[in-house]
């Protein structure tokens, strides 16, 4: 069996990517879990046997059944799996796997499924569903996995260790990171455990990874931490644990341990060109998921912070422009939205945060997993460089709103006005904002800056992808409103030796710095 994709989630389906936004959620210490009575304590080097740990952690990992609806038979496709994605393989007629795989189907089948007669439905009566792990975080009967598991099932049911079979009622779910929080009933206080520290999980540390692979129960699977930091484009927060212990369709939703039995990781990924485990899979981070998971146990939703700006990253140039000297760390401000937080905290366009509520901004995709990180309310220092020197602001973050409606933009057409300017050196000509210019490019009755009307191949300014139609707001941090300004100012930096200028440049996808190498004038 072949699989076209190249990266999936263990149930061969990734969530969309989400929009790039400066989030945050309230920041919660670790769920205080004790050991269950008489768990010895297991050493954090490499144990003779994982079977004491296994034993210790195995009745509080379940496996997640869902069921989607009507329609054609799932046959144990993964949770949420694409209608193209291939099935479990199916044995040869007369195999003796070929009984093994039907009773199994049948077994994990969700109750109310069955035919007449208790059997399996015929070809299009029979419900669609599929399988996934999660684990159960506190005796009351609250269980964590991926929201991709449950995403738009109509029933859900967990499936203990005992094969115990409960009614699983949702609580919440956060697309964005890929959570999602249950709630079973039951007689007796349930076996759960303990969150652990994700930060202190280092690249050779031992990992045992429990989950339900192919609706097959619980399996253990053993390895190490890979890799820390991991971005595979699921969305603004990824900051993905990488292992090498054994996850595949089914493992979804399921925890990644320390060699302590606690919580490091939720299983959420893998990458697989043949849909089978090739020892690459991907963990949302314990310091991430538990926050995100507290606040959709206590009120179903995910308060996120709002700083309001668009960020990019600091490059090699960039930096070199600003005179920074911790080179290309920090998150460069490429616009501040009007009314935010970020605004009347006084943050500008061309600031580079390095700093944020005390932790470092290593570069662009940290800032929205410390702001993440940070409660709604609070106000936070905010280390900035600007105009060649650190500056320090503070910031009180509010909610981000619902929705943020993003504008969309539409191709302009570009006139040829009767004298453009031609700026020798970076392969443009540019003219000042005129009322036919304003009207043809469709700009705001305030728009100030200078029109990009010509790009030469081959030049700086094409290299760096701007096109006519573009704004030039500033260059090197100051304003430039006319051709006249745009010249002096360039002219004026080739003076002083620069070799490199910061351009802040408004076009079709909003504003963003470029760095142009200035180039001898002719």
């Amino acid at each position: 069996m072949r699989l076209s994709a190249a990266l999936l989630a263990a149930s061969l389906a990734i969530p969309a990517f989400a929009p790039p936004s400066v989030l945050a959620q309230p920041a919660t210490p670790p769920v205080a879990a004790p050991a269950a009575p008489g768990a010895e304590n297991v050493p954090a080097g490499r144990p003779d046997s994982f079977a004491p740990l296994a034993r210790r952690l195995l009745p509080a990992v379940v496996n997640v059944s869902t069921t989607i609806g009507g329609g054609p038979p799932a046959r144990a496709r993964g949770p949420n799996a694409r209608p193209d994605a291939p099935d479990v393989p199916q044995a040869p007629p007369g195999s003796p796997f070929e009984e093994f795989f039907r009773d199994f189907l049948n077994r994990n089948r969700p109750p109310g499924d069955e035919g007449p007669g208790g059997q399996a439905p015929g070809p299009g009566a029979r419900r669609g569903n599929s399988l996934g792990s999660g684990f159960i975080v506190d005796p009351s009967g609250i269980i964590v996995t991926n929201n991709h598991v449950i995403d738009g099932a109509s029933e859900i049911n967990v499936i203990l260790q005992d094969n115990t079979t409960l009614r699983a009622e949702l609580v919440g779910t956060d697309p964005r990171t890929d959570i999602a929080v249950l709630r079973v009933r039951h007689n007796a206080p349930l076996p759960f455990v303990p969150w652990g520290d994700s930060d202190t999980a280092e690249v050779g540390d031992w990992v045992l990874a429990i989950g339900n692979p192919f609706g097959l129960g619980g399996t253990v699977t053993a390895g190490i931490v890979s890799a820390r930091g991991r971005d595979i484009r699921q969305g603004p927060f990824d900051d993905f644990i990488q292992t090498d212990a054994a996850i595949n369709r089914g493992n979804s939703g399921g925890p990644l341990f320390n060699t302590r039995g606690e919580v490091v990781g939720i299983n959420t990924a893998i990458y697989s060109p043949s849909g089978g485990s090739i020892g690459i899979g991907f963990s949302i981070p314990s310091n991430l998921a538990r926050g995100i998971a507290r606040q959709l146990a206590e009120g179903g939703r995910v308060r996120r912070g709002w700083l309001g700006v668009n960020i990019q990253q600091v490059t090699d140039e960039i930096a070199e422009s600003l005179g920074l000297r911790d080179g290309t760390k920090g998150a460069l401000v490429a616009r501040v939205q009007e009314g935010t937080p970020a605004a009347e905290a006084g943050i500008r366009n061309g600031d580079v945060v390095l700093r944020f509520n005390n932790q470092e901004v290593r570069d662009m995709r940290s800032l929205p997993r410390i702001v993440a990180e940070t409660a709604v309310g609070t106000r936070a220092p905010v280390v900035l460089w600007r105009d060649g020197r650190e500056v320090t602001v503070h910031v009180t973050l509010g909610e981000l709103p619902p929705e943020q409606q993003l504008a969309s933009a539409e191709q302009r057409a570009v006139p040829q006005p009767g004298r453009p300017t031609e700026i020798a050196g970076l392969g443009i000509r540019v003219a000042g904002i005129t009322p036919e210019l304003r009207e043809r490019l469709r700009l705001r009755p305030d728009q100030r800056g200078v029109a990009v009307v010509e790009v030469a191949p081959n030049s700086p300014a094409a290299e760096r992808e701007i096109r006519p139609g573009d704004i030039i707001l500033e260059v090197q941090q100051e304003r430039v409103n006319t051709a006249q300004e745009l010249t002096e100012r360039v002219e004026r930096l080739r003076r002083q030796g620069r070799g490199t200028a910061l351009f802040l440049v408004e076009g079709q996808n909003g504003q963003r710095f470029v760095p142009l190498r200035l180039g001898a004038a002719r």
